[in-house]
């Protein structure tokens, strides 16, 4: 029972739980029934032409194609809708489901106060550190207070920000696994890492995490957590439903707004299954506003009514897709709890101002094994050639290391687009350095729409000019730079730094890292480091003192020194000494 303090912020069709029925018992006249289906998961209103008629146009996402008959999801933001009906035109509760209503009012009455009390003063939470291990910052902790708070709704804070992290606390906070994680193909091993690093079990053992493979559905083994990529949604579209998953996170959820899709009806089958369902998105909308429609239609059904009346009360006419009014729909959602967006500059005084996290991606293992065929007539001689100078097996070995290292840049140039064009569609302006010719030449082909300007070896100095100019005038927002091409450029546009490939030498990264970070910086500039856990990089990585999602140790501020490539130098002949040594025993 809520006190009068509680009682003031309920809205009038809440403020008396049992109206409905009152007014059922003061006018002995009732206009049909109401009933609640297990299957469908909503209330169903059946009675008189005129109620049911008035229910579809007042309330789209209630229409149905029977006469006399109208649908009410049921979530806690439209209970409050049916019970201000029903004060109207009393309905009969079923006797079987009486108990349910009052349940649903209550529900409704909690979550309505609820949002008011956030919307006056946000929640802010800080997960158990018996089960989370990680700190969050004030708007972090407020990110878990609204997820807290909204069994279905949207985190669309702007990249960078720890949409995954507050995910994860969120999941730790409610313990209802188990949950199914999707997310786009390229993120799917940083998920794994987070999960590990920052949730455990109440008596600190690691959760279990199952990667889900292959478009053919096969019985799911038990785990904590399970991950799947959108690909594969088509696939196990009637199969995920029967799991009835307590909790479902859509990661990246602009990946499912366009609605009329195998891999959108997968999503919607699975969120309609769930308890709880959360959206991660810094772009949850791209070139039309109507999309957000098809977003937040997953999260909670038709919570914005039916895509035809969306438009047209919400667009500039029936079927149109460009929201006449973006900052009252933002509002709404807002005010509705279904939505929560935090920009870096809302919040630029609790971060630093320059961020380095380390994100594990995936890359192309046939396409590494493929590039890696041919050091091995170099590895024969380096295991047959007895006769052979120190000098000699030393440049070998280096011959080795360095395709290694290219071949682990191929592999994993793709899905470093893949994280790049999320950047981009994200309204970033980005800085991405590499090392090889070829991998650079992935980047162009994939990012051509981007239209990416190039600082690197293989241009003139009035092509570098060029690119540089573009970049800093807004003619692009990407431009790919050689690492050890940086020196001098002044690229303070730029508000993400990636790295999709590494050098042994922590200064050289510091100096690519500054040509965004200069004198007089107000931003926040984030640097990503995107590495893969085979090949060249797992190594790399413990030479540079990174550590997954964060640095442990600090990054030389300085341009590289005579000592700085000596000891680089040193890292990678250790590196390739090591390489040599697995690769001959895996070939033994």
């Amino acid at each position: 029972m809520q006190d009068d303090q509680e009682l003031s912020l309920l809205p009038p069709y809440l403020l008396n739980a049992d109206g409905a029925q009152d007014a059922a018992c003061q006018t002995q006249r009732t206009y049909g029934t109401l009933s609640y289906n297990a299957r469908r998961k909503c209330w169903m209103v059946k009675g008189d032409p005129m109620v049911t008629e008035l229910c579809k146009r007042l309330f789209p996402g209630s229409a149905t194609a029977r006469r006399g008959e109208a649908r009410f999801t049921a979530h806690k933001r439209v209970i409050g809708d049916l019970n201000w009906l029903m004060l109207r035109y009393p309905l009969l509760i079923k006797p079987q489901d009486r108990e349910r209503w009052q349940k649903a009012l209550s529900d409704a009455r909690e979550h309505a106060v609820k949002r008011e009390m956030a919307r006056r003063m946000p929640d802010k939470v800080q997960p158990s550190p018996v089960v989370f291990r990680g700190q969050l910052t004030d708007f972090q902790q407020e990110g878990l207070g609204f997820l807290l708070r909204s069994d279905r709704c949207l985190l669309a804070d702007e990249m960078g920000l720890g949409k995954t992290v507050q995910a994860l606390a969120w999941l730790a906070e409610t313990g209802a696994y188990p949950c199914m994680i999707v997310a786009p193909p390229h993120l799917m091993s940083n998920w794994q890492r987070e999960i590990h690093r920052f949730v455990v079990r109440p008596d600190g053992s690691p959760l279990t995490v199952h990667v889900v493979k292959g478009l053919k559905p096969y019985p799911l083994p038990p785990a904590d957590i399970y991950l799947m990529h959108y690909l594969l949604l088509r696939g196990w579209k009637e199969v995920l439903p029967d799991y009835a998953f307590p909790t479902v996170i859509f990661d990246e959820v602009q990946e499912l707004r366009h609605a009329g899709t195998e891999k959108y009806s997968a999503a919607s089958l699975l969120a309609e299954s769930a308890e709880r369902v959360a959206g991660l998105s810094g772009t949850p909308i791209y070139n039309q506003g109507a999309e957000i429609w098809n977003v937040v239609n997953i999260l909670d059904f038709h919570v914005l009514g039916d895509y035809e009346s969306f438009t047209r009360e919400w667009c500039y006419g029936y079927g149109n897709r460009i929201v006449a009014k973006p900052d009252l729909l933002g509002e709404h959602l807002r005010n509705e709890g279904l939505m929560l967006r935090r920009t870096k500059q809302q919040v630029l005084n609790e971060l630093p101002p320059k961020r380095r996290l380390v994100m594990t991606i995936d890359s192309d293992e046939g396409v590494y094994r493929k590039l890696m065929q041919p050091l091995k007539k170099t590895l024969l001689m380096l295991k047959t050639s007895a006769d052979a100078t120190a000098s000699q097996r030393a440049l070998w070995e280096m011959e080795i290391e360095r395709g290694e290292r290219q071949a682990t840049g191929i592999a994993k140039a793709p899905y470093v687009s893949q994280f790049v064009r999320a950047l981009l569609d994200g309204g970033e302006k980005v800085l991405l350095f590499a090392h090889h010719h070829e991998v650079m030449d992935i980047y162009k082909r994939e990012l051509k729409n981007y239209s990416p300007g190039f600082i690197t070896g293989r241009e003139t100095s009035t092509q570098k000019e060029r690119a540089l100019e573009r970049f800093m005038t807004g003619k692009t927002n990407l431009c790919v730079i050689s690492l050890r091409a940086a020196s001098g450029l002044n690229l303070q546009r730029a508000s993400c730094v990636v790295f999709g490939e590494l050098d042994w030498s922590p200064a050289v990264h510091s100096q690519a890292e500054d040509r965004a970070h200069r004198m007089g910086q107000t931003d926040s500039i984030l640097c990503y480091y995107l590495v893969t856990e085979g090949g060249s990089d797992q190594e790399m990585q413990d030479a540079l003192g990174l550590k997954v999602s964060q640095f442990v140790g600090l990054m030389g501020d300085k341009p590289e020194s005579g000592q700085d490539a000596f000891l680089s130098a040193q890292e990678a002949r250790k590196h390739a000494e090591r390489l040599v040594q697995r690769l001959v025993s895996q070939a033994e």
